[in-house]
């Protein structure tokens, strides 16, 4: 048996906070491509969307399937709230240490150090969580294996990004940091978006479609490919971050061989979910799995035209629209998908498992209001794909009209989870008491919240 976690939707919540603020800025005109790549207004917004949606919606989900997952429960759940507190206040110290260094307000920038020592507790203490959930179940399986690597690529992203942040106040000389910067800037963002948010989306996604389609487990021989190509491409990264320290400059192949490892392996994860969909029982398709294709048709395309474009020095412009690519288009879009999917889910277990047998229960799929959720998809994925087009063609008025379309889906699909909290698509005869309602940024984590472990046979056909 293991009990839901308790911080989940809390997690969600910030994350998605943070997504609004950061597509906001992005249409009134803050950073790329008003601003350089590597300007202070830009950093605001990249590490708004790698840090306060990808990580925290990433941490959420991960606090409450791995220890069903491995069937082990959560190690020191009591860490989920100081854990998430560290890094909202981390990352807000870090935008504006970012806005200071780009003269909007007059603060110290040793805000800077204190935003890092922040951040680096708060994933110090996610990590210890999540690794001892998944050693504590052996063998260890290859799922948790795509989980821990992609764990060590957090603990370097993190330590990098500090050494960044110790630069940029002033105070980083006695570390060398300065040999960093601005090579190391690449690699920096190799290992966060494809080690620590995709290896990890690659790694949850086979488990969770599996449950959520109801398909074959791909075997193991097909699964280790795609561990292993990313483990190489992930292992050039950390090798070009460091490589400054002993005196070599890895220029633009060294990136392009990093990435091209990626999508190697991307593409052998692509053959795979390919094939689940394919091989699915459950032929009806829901919203998290339709709303999810787009998402991998932008790893395909980002995951083959980056590293060209790294190859050939194709310039700023195409190369931000392939990151925008990949960050809007496939992590962020997966995981928007997906959290439809595990807020309905979660709140059905939460509300409904216990009356199983004794009252009336809604399937899943019925606390999601549709079509209307798919048409918010609809405007998130299809601004998204303007915005990256007029990144490459270099129309910086046109970034702003194109992502409006992709905030307006961002806040639609905010305000249909906040629904399905609210169980607003449920009739009045199956609705629990006032009482029993679930809560809108927290899990009853108690007995009444408790599920088994495998989902798969139990609860994967009322979904």
């Amino acid at each position: 048996m293991a009990s839901l976690s308790r911080w989940t939707m809390s997690y969600f919540a910030a994350a998605l906070a943070f997504l609004i603020a950061a597509e906001a800025l992005a249409v009134a005109g803050v950073g790329f491509p008003a601003s350089g790549l590597a300007e202070p207004a830009t950093l605001v917004i990249v590490h708004l969307v790698a840090i306060g949606w990808l990580s925290l919606a990433m941490a959420g989900a991960l606090l409450q399937f791995v220890p069903v997952l491995v069937n082990r429960p959560l190690a020191f759940p009591q860490l989920a709230l100081p854990a998430l507190v560290a890094l909202a206040t981390g990352l807000l110290l870090l935008c504006a240490g970012f806005a200071a260094l780009a003269g909007w307000i007059e603060v110290t920038l040793d805000l800077l150090p204190l935003a890092a020592a922040a951040l680096l507790a708060g994933f110090a203490l996610l990590g210890l969580m999540l690794t001892a959930t998944l050693l504590s179940a052996r063998p260890v399986a290859l799922f948790a294996r795509f989980v821990l690597t992609g764990l060590a690529c957090l603990a370097a992203t993190a330590l990098s990004g500090g050494t960044f942040a110790l630069v940029l106040s002033g105070r980083g000389d006695w570390l060398g940091g300065a040999a960093l910067l601005p090579g190391g800037l690449p690699f920096h963002a190799v290992l966060g978006f494809g080690g620590w948010l995709g290896l990890i989306a690659f790694g949850v996604s086979y488990r969770l479609f599996v449950m959520f389609m109801m398909a074959p487990e791909p075997p193991a021989r097909r699964v280790r490919p795609v561990l292993i190509g990313a483990g190489l491409g992930l292992g050039l990264a950390a090798a070009g971050l460091l490589a400054p320290f002993a005196g070599v400059e890895p220029g633009a192949g060294w990136l392009a061989a990093a990435l091209a490892a990626l999508a190697g392996a991307g593409a052998c994860y692509g053959r795979d979910i390919l094939a689940l969909y394919r091989t699915r029982r459950r032929k009806a398709l829901e919203i998290n799995m339709l709303a999810s294709i787009p998402a991998f048709a932008a790893l395909a395309a980002g995951l083959a035209l980056l590293p060209v474009a790294i190859l050939v020095d194709a310039g700023e412009k195409p190369i931000a629209a392939l990151g925008f690519l990949l960050a809007f288009g496939w992590l962020g879009g997966l995981t928007l998908a997906q959290l439809v999917k595990i807020v309905s889910f979660v709140t059905w277990l939460e509300t409904y498992a216990p009356r199983l047998g004794r009252a009336p229960a809604p399937r899943v799929g019925d606390l999601v209001a549709m079509p209307r959720t798919g048409w918010w998809f609809l405007a998130y994925y299809g601004g998204g794909a303007l915005a990256a087009a007029a990144l490459a063609l270099d129309a910086a008025q046109g970034f702003r009209w194109a992502l409006l379309p992709g905030l307006a889906g961002t806040v639609g699909i905010a305000a249909e989870l906040v629904r399905v909290r609210r169980l607003s698509e449920i009739k009045a005869a199956e609705r629990p008491a006032a009482h029993d309602y679930p809560l809108l940024l927290l899990v009853r984590a108690d007995e009444r919240s408790s599920a088994h472990a495998d989902h798969r046979s139990t609860l994967a056909p009322r979904a």
